[in-house]
C-alpha cells in the first residue's frame, strides 16, 4: 500500500502550526512535530493499513510538509520544495484568511480531543464534484452534514418554519416543494447549518443555527471553489441577485 496523499484536514493542521511558527518550518525533533504526527495519525480518515506503514505521517514526513508550507510562501526568497496543488491552495487560504483557517484547525483539534469527530460516519456529499473537500476539511463538513441530517433537529426546524401558517419555502430562492410537486412535496425541505462549525464551535445546535433550503441552494451553500469554501444563505442570496443583474435578459429589460 502506498502512503495516502495528504488530505485537507491534515493540511489545515500542518499549515496552522507553520503559521504559528512565523511561517518557518518545524524540525523533526521539535515537540510540535511529534505532537502533530500523533494527532494526524489519530484522524478517522485513513484505512487502518496506512497506520502500519513506517513513514505514514511520521515526524520526518510531517517536518517535510511544514517545509513545503514555509518554502512555498511568496515571501520565501530561495527555491521552494516541490509540493502539490492542494498544499499551494492551502498556503493561499492561510495567507488570505489566516484567522478563519486557524479557527478551522482548532475546531478539528477540539473535535478529535473530544472524540466527536471519530464517531461520525462518512456522509453523502461530503466530497464535491471535483473530489476535493471544502477548505475546512472533510471532518468538519462531515460533522455539519451529520447535524443537518439529525431527524429531530430537522423536524423541529420545519415546525418552526411553518409557524403562523407560513408556507415551507427555501429561505434563499423561495422554492416551494409542495407548490411544484403537490402532495409528493408536501412538508419537504432540506436543513442547512448556517455558520461553519469551525466558527460556531462545538456547542449544541440551536434552531436559529439552521436554515430551510431547497436541494439546489443547499448544494451551492456547501460547494467550494478556489479561495472560497462555505457560504451562508445570505451570501448565496446576494450571489443570485448579482448574477441576475448581470444577465443579458436583465440588461435588455433595463434598456427597454
Amino acid at each position: 500500500m502506498r502512503i495516502p496523499a495528504w488530505t485537507e484536514d491534515e493540511l489545515v493542521l500542518a499549515g496552522a502550526r507553520v503559521v504559528k511558527n512565523g511561517w518557518r518550518e518545524l524540525r523533526t525533533g521539535d515537540p510540535e512535530v511529534q505532537e502533530l504526527s500523533e494527532l494526524i495519525r489519530s484522524l478517522p480518515i485513513h484505512p487502518t493499513e496506512a497506520l502500519a506503514l513506517p513513514e505514514f505521517r511520521s515526524p520526518d514526513s510531517v517536518s517535510r510538509k511544514t517545509s513545503d508550507f514555509a518554502t512555498n510562501h511568496p515571501a520565501y526568497s530561495r527555491k521552494g520544495t516541490r509540493c502539490g496543488e492542494p498544499t499551494r491552495l492551502m498556503i493561499k487560504a492561510f495567507i488570505d484568511r489566516e484567522a478563519e483557517m486557524l479557527e478551522a484547525a482548532q475546531a478539528i483539534e477540539d473535535g478529535i480531543g473530544s472524540g466527536q469527530l471519530q464517531v461520525i460516519p462518512p456522509q453523502p456529499d461530503e466530497i464535491d464534484d471535483f473530489g476535493s473537500t471544502a477548505i475546512e476539511g472533510r471532518l468538519l463538513v462531515r460533522q455539519a452534514l451529520a447535524r443537518e441530517r439529525d431527524p429531530k433537529l430537522r423536524k423541529l426546524k420545519i415546525k418552526q418554519a411553518r409557524q403562523n401558517g407560513r408556507p415551507l419555502r427555501c429561505e434563499v430562492c423561495d422554492f416551494d416543494f409542495a407548490r411544484t410537486y403537490g402532495a409528493l412535496g408536501e412538508g419537504y425541505i432540506e436543513v442547512h447549518h448556517v455558520t461553519p462549525l469551525h466558527i460556531s464551535g462545538l456547542r449544541n445546535t440551536r434552531l436559529d443555527d439552521l436554515a430551510c433550503l431547497c436541494a439546489n441552494c443547499h448544494r451551492m451553500c456547501h460547494k467550494n471553489r478556489r479561495g472560497e469554501s462555505w457560504r451562508t444563505p445570505d451570501a448565496l442570496r446576494a450571489l443570485i441577485a448579482d448574477t441576475a443583474s448581470r444577465s443579458p435578459h436583465a440588461a435588455s429589460a433595463a434598456d427597454s
